[in-house]
């Protein structure tokens, strides 16, 4: 017998998600998309029996508590039959509960407790939350309003063992007359890439090609923590078919001044409500969370900026990541239990099959070859240096929407033609897309304008002037770059890869983008991993101890 204690936290919303917290400090977490291969798949009935079940440990063992989070979608309204899925698949300890908690609390719990302060301010935004009927958690001041209205921004003032939560912004849900900065955000999106979700971070890639300023728009108006959208901007929003830039038709100037506008307006009314915030809690810290805080350029703004000294913005900030803050929840605040997790790194997911490694390098067709060099890592570095695309795959892998070593795709950001290359060849995605570098965190303050280790690739900062010409693959138009610092404790392989390559070259910089092809989540499994290679324009995959390359090698980039 054991005192071990497991949690469950499941996200039944967008980015569908499911954590097991076992123990004060074990965690394990994996996004629906991942194994459906559909990106931002939400969460339905069977998708624990189905898809959880058999890639995930310890849900064939007792659990003592599982804690579910919902949004404002009608997911809720099959309360009744998630319950009856969970008596069915899982084993419940006795005296076991199943708990719901709301939308962005469960991003605070996600946020706040995994981070390294002892006490701080929190900040969620995002487009739409619970219902106020919904909540499960005390606000300050929030008196008799409609319980049918969402949050859409949430805003505590946090110590260990302490939460309190002292504003929300409230809407209505009518999308005629969005409010605040996760809805503005989203129906700005959806102007220029009206098709699927999850395009915001195109419209921030495109913001650097236009000019605030030269639409006339004005600022969105922001009242302490309430952001509003002046009638101009709604205005705006109606004329969906003039910057619709998907269908070739819209002027591409266009749709980057728009961009360019409509980011700036966002970054602007961030830094209010977070100096606001400031004023009340009167911390020195911030944890911020919900999906703008994936918005690199607006962190990169915040932390130069804002009035607060240190930032903590997880890997999974979006709701990709409220499975965690569940899981969290539940062992501190229902069963009373420690936790002791911390945001570390990122590599959440299943331990690693040598096994299905085994069987898919063995079953690779004839136009893959297969090597296992004895030194591997020489020969990633020795590859990278003559301009090939090689993918790493290794490890568990990330939680959340960034690739940050286990399952990328690296390449020399000296390149003066791997950006394109890699938005073409490989990805499939639009020219102007940025590309991510990954730097040696002893040499991130030399070459970009950073004070401090950036491990989880959120935010932008400035390439220093004097670099900006010898890195062109990861340097964006507007000088800054999505950085990623590396350091050997938590992404031991990624630094020796780094350092190897710094050795050769004197350069301590890669490129690093996600591991998979045009319009597919990260990889998860192995022979997705494989199937990237044969299917794109990358020329080797990195999966220890093997090195598969291809028999008919791509063309590499001209360095011209």
């Amino acid at each position: 017998m054991t005192n071990t204690r497991t949690v469950v936290g499941i996200n039944r919303t967008q980015d569908g998600s499911l954590c097991i917290a076992r123990g004060s400090s074990s965690v394990y977490s994996l996004q629906k998309e991942r194994v459906t291969r559909r990106k931002h798949h939400w969460g339905r009935l069977g998708d624990l029996e189905n898809l959880y079940l058999p890639r995930l440990p310890y849900l064939d063992e007792p659990v003592d508590l599982v804690v579910e989070c919902y949004s404002s979608d009608s997911e809720i309204d099959n309360l009744g039959a998630y319950h009856d899925e969970l008596s069915e698949s899982l084993v419940f300890t006795e005296g076991a509960r199943i708990v719901q908690m709301s939308h962005h609390l469960s991003h605070l719990y996600s946020a706040f407790p995994p981070s390294p302060f002892e006490e701080a301010a929190v900040m969620v935004i995002d487009a739409q939350g619970s219902r106020v009927k919904d909540f499960t958690e005390r606000v300050q001041g929030l008196g008799a309003v409609d319980a049918e209205l969402l949050e859409v921004s949430s805003f505590y003032r946090c110590r260990r063992g302490q939460v309190e939560c002292i504003a929300k912004q409230l809407w209505d849900g009518d999308w005629n007359r969005p409010a605040g900065l996760g809805a503005f955000y989203y129906r700005l999106t959806r102007m220029v890439f009206p098709e699927g979700e999850g395009s915001e971070g195109k419209l921030m890639g495109l913001a650097p090609f236009g000019e605030p300023g030269r639409m006339g728009m004005p600022p969105l108006t922001v009242d302490e923590h309430r952001v509003l959208i002046p009638d101009e901007w709604l205005k705006l929003f109606e004329e969906r078919e003039r910057f619709r830039f998907s269908d070739g038709e819209a002027s591409f100037q266009e749709c980057a001044d728009l961009a360019a506008e409509g980011q700036h307006a966002f970054e602007t009314a961030l830094l209010e409500v977070t100096g606001w915030l400031h004023e009340q809690t009167a911390t020195t810290n911030l944890c911020f969370a919900g999906g703008t805080a994936l918005n690199c350029s607006g962190n990169g703004r915040l932390v130069r900026e804002s009035p607060f000294d240190e930032i903590f913005i997880p890997p999974s900030p979006h709701d990709g990541g409220t499975a965690l803050g569940c899981a969290v929840y539940g062992m501190l605040e229902c069963l009373g239990a420690p936790s002791d997790f911390r945001w570390v790194n990122d590599f959440l997911g299943p331990e690693p099959d040598d096994e299905a490694i085994e069987q898919a390098v063995g079953g690779v067709s004839s136009d893959l070859v297969v090597e296992k060099p004895d030194d591997l890592i020489g020969r990633i570095a020795e590859l990278l240096d003559g301009g090939r695309v090689v993918a790493l795959y290794h490890g568990r892998s990330e939680s959340g929407p960034r690739a940050l070593g286990n399952r990328s795709i690296l390449a020399d950001a000296r390149h003066p033609a791997m950006q394109d290359y890699i938005n073409a060849q490989v990805k499939g995605r639009e020219w102007f897309r940025p590309l991510a570098p990954l730097v040696l965190l002893e040499a991130a303050s030399t070459i970009f304008d950073i004070d401090r280790p950036a491990p989880f690739m959120q935010l932008a900062a400035d390439v220093r002037p004097e670099y900006r010409a010898s890195l062109p693959a990861i340097t964006h138009v507007d000088g800054t770059a999505r950085l990623q610092t590396v350091e050997p404790e938590n992404t031991p392989l990624l630094h020796a890869i780094l350092d190897r390559f710094e050795s050769r070259t004197g350069c301590p910089v890669l490129l690093n983008t996600s591991l998979n092809g045009k319009g597919d989540p990260v990889v998860e499994q192995p022979e997705e991993a494989l199937a990237c290679l044969a299917t794109t324009g990358m020329h080797a995959l990195a999966m220890p101890p093997y090195l598969v390359r291809k028999r008919l090698e791509p063309p590499v980039p001209s360095r011209e």
